[in-house]
């Protein structure tokens, strides 16, 4: 919508990003680095800390889309920079969901008082739209102040995802660049096979939804398995079983 341009870098490659604006920089009065707390296909993490240096040293803006990681990263939750040891002010703008941790509907952006209220009175998306309604607010906030108060779950939210990335890949089963946090993908490589596990899962009990092409390139077409703090252990367990045997 801005009519900016959007070179891209190698996938979480602080070193091609930092070559393409050694290169591109002084072209641009203004550039934005645009990444995510934890990557909602493939379940990895980037080096906060090497894109805040890059961000400062080509004087840039950062922006990091939380969605997939408030709540899944850091010992309480906090998120990426948590995870990484990196000050909240150190990234510009931050953009998260209300969706997946925070069980509500919406989302938000956070930086700066200065910063903020640009998009607060420019920006046609929160122009022309209307405010969050309460209950909605209220869900989002209450579960928020859980996350706050009860941290065990986000240590109980890694135990779990561990548990699956290890056993599924004892299982022979591919997971992909997944760190083995919330997000952890199951690589079919095929549309039709995916399609048909996820249809097979379903008949177990378990639901998992295929990813596709263009989603993801055909090679890369997979499950995509989503891990919570309430899962058990013999759940998990149960879903590596009846994948093996149906991925065979």
């Amino acid at each position: 919508m801005s009519g900016a341009k959007r070179p891209s870098f190698a996938h979480n490659d602080w070193q091609a990003l930092d070559a393409l604006l050694a290169r591109v920089r002084r072209d641009y009065r203004r550039v934005l680095i645009a990444i995510e707390g934890l990557y909602s296909m493939d379940g990895d993490i980037f080096d906060l800390a090497q894109f805040v240096d890059i961000k400062r040293r080509h004087a840039a803006f950062l922006m990091v889309d939380e969605a997939h990681s408030l709540g899944v990263l850091g010992e309480r939750g906090k998120g990426v920079r948590e995870h990484c040891g990196v000050e909240s002010g150190d990234v510009d703008i931050w953009m998260g969901t209300l969706s997946k941790t925070l069980a509500g509907c919406g989302g938000f952006i956070a930086g700066t008082q200065a910063l903020i209220d640009i998009p607060r009175h420019l920006a046609p998306g929160f122009l022309y739209s209307v405010g969050l309604a309460p209950a909605l607010a209220a869900a989002s906030l209450a579960a928020l102040e859980r996350l706050i108060a009860e941290p065990e779950r986000v240590a109980r939210l890694r135990a779990r995802g561990r548990q699956f990335i290890d056993e599924a890949r004892a299982a022979g089963l591919d997971t992909g660049k997944s760190a083995g946090y919330a997000v952890v993908p199951i690589i079919s490589g095929s549309t039709l096979k995916a399609a048909q596990w996820a249809n097979a899962m379903f008949g177990e009990g378990i639901n998992v939804q295929p990813i596709f092409y263009p989603a993801v390139e055909e090679k890369a077409v997979r499950l995509r398995f989503f891990i919570c703090s309430t899962h058990e252990p013999e759940q998990i367990s149960r879903t590596i079983v009846a994948l093996r045997r149906i991925a065979r």
